[in-house]
C-alpha cells in the first residue's frame, strides 16, 4: 500500500466526530485500559507561558489494543477570548502502532480536546452521580462549561440547569444558548454555594488557580466532576473537600498528585494517606463506585494520553466511514489520491 497520511482540518473532524454517546463510550475504553493494565503513558509535559497568559502540554499513550497512538500538543490561551479567539489550540499526530509510521495529522484546532474532555465527564457522571439528576450546576462559563453540560445531559437527563460565572453576562449568555439546545429550565446564578446545594451533579470548568467551590458546600447525594485542574497551580476545589467526600477518584493517581485537586489537597495537608481509586478502576469493577444515594462523590479529570489516542482512533475511523480528510504521500514519489 501507499505510504500515505490523511489530513484532516477541523471543519472535517466537527462534521465527523460529534459529541455522542458513541464519543462516550469511546472515552470509556481510556479509562478501562489504564486499569487492565499493559498502557504506556508518560507524564504529562508541560510548558507555563505566565507572562501570555497561556500554556503549552504535551500528552500520549500507547493502549495495546488501539491500532495507533497519538501525541497531542495542546495549547491554552486564556486571553484569547478578548481577541475574538478559542482559548485552545493545538493538533495530534497519529502513528501506527505496529510500524511507528505516521498514519494522520489531525488539525483539530483543540476540538478532540474538548471533546474528550466532555466526553470524559459524562463518563465520570455515568459511573458516580445519582441515578436521578434533577439539578445539574456548571461552575463556569466558557466552550467547557456548554460542552460538559451537553455531554452531562447525554447521561444523565437533568431538567433543571444552574450556571455560575464570574462574568454575569457570560453566565447569562451560557444559559441563554444551553436551556434551549437541551430543552431544559436553564438559569443564571450569582450565589455559586447555593447552586452546588441544589444540585446533585455539579461540573467545574474553568483554570482558576484558586478554589471556587468550597468544601463546607458538599451535601448528601451529590456528586462532583473537576476538570479545570490540568497543570501546577491550579484549583477549583478546596482542599479539604476530598476528604470530606464519600469517595474521591482521579483519572490518573499519579497526573492527581502533580496536577491536579489531589495535589492540592496534599500540598495543604488535608488528604489522608491512601491512594485513591481510578476511574478505570470503578469501570471495570475492580473498586466500588457509589454505594449509596446519599454518598458524596467527587471525580478529578486532568485529562490523559489515553483518552487522546482514543479519540484519534475514533476520529480517524469516523472520518475514513465519511470520506472525509486528504491524502497525502508521506515520501517524495509516492501517488497522491
Amino acid at each position: 500500500m501507499p505510504d500515505e497520511v490523511i489530513l484532516l482540518t477541523e471543519d472535517e473532524l466537527r462534521a465527523a466526530v460529534p459529541l455522542t454517546l458513541g464519543a462516550v463510550d469511546t472515552v470509556a475504553t481510556a479509562f478501562r485500559a489504564l486499569a487492565e493494565g499493559g498502557a504506556v503513558m508518560p507524564p504529562v509535559m508541560s510548558m507555563d507561558l505566565a507572562d501570555r497568559h497561556g500554556e503549552v502540554d504535551v500528552k500520549t499513550a500507547y493502549l495495546p489494543d488501539a491500532p495507533r497512538f497519538a501525541v497531542k500538543v495542546s495549547t491554552g490561551f486564556f486571553g484569547n477570548a478578548a481577541l475574538g479567539l478559542p482559548s485552545l489550540g493545538g493538533l495530534m499526530v497519529v502513528f501506527s502502532a505496529e510500524t511507528g509510521r505516521v498514519e494522520g495529522v489531525l488539525l483539530d484546532n483543540g476540538y478532540l480536546t474538548d471533546l474528550r474532555t466532555a466526553a470524559a465527564g459524562a463518563v465520570a457522571a455515568r459511573a458516580l452521580a445519582p441515578e436521578t439528576v434533577e439539578t445539574c450546576c456548571i461552575l463556569g462559563t466558557g466552550l467547557q462549561a456548554r460542552m460538559q453540560a451537553r455531554a452531562a445531559h447525554l447521561v444523565r437527563p437533568f431538567a433543571r440547569l444552574l450556571i455560575w460565572g464570574r462574568d454575569r453576562d457570560k453566565a447569562e449568555a451560557c444559559a441563554a444558548e444551553l436551556g434551549p439546545a437541551l430543552g431544559v429550565d436553564a438559569q443564571a446564578v450569582d450565589d455559586a454555594g447555593a447552586a452546588v446545594g441544589a444540585a446533585q451533579l455539579v461540573v467545574t470548568t474553568t483554570p482558576s488557580k484558586e478554589p471556587i467551590l468550597r468544601a463546607e458546600w458538599l451535601h448528601p447525594g451529590l456528586h462532583v466532576t473537576a476538570m479545570g485542574s490540568d497543570a501546577p497551580g491550579k484549583q477549583e476545589i478546596e482542599a479539604a473537600a476530598l476528604a470530606r467526600a464519600d469517595l474521591y477518584v482521579a483519572d490518573r493517581v499519579q497526573q492527581c498528585e502533580t496536577i491536579g485537586e489531589l495535589r492540592a489537597a496534599i500540598a495543604a495537608g488535608t488528604w489522608r494517606d491512601s491512594t485513591p481509586p481510578e476511574l478505570g478502576e470503578i469501570l471495570t469493577e475492580r473498586h466500588p463506585g457509589r454505594t449509596a444515594p446519599e454518598e458524596i462523590t467527587i471525580c478529578d479529570l486532568t485529562g490523559t494520553g489515553a483518552q487522546d489516542t482514543v479519540i484519534a482512533n475514533h476520529a480517524l475511523e469516523q472520518a475514513g466511514a465519511a470520506g472525509a480528510g486528504r491524502r497525502i504521500a508521506a515520501r517524495e514519489g509516492q501517488p497522491k489520491t
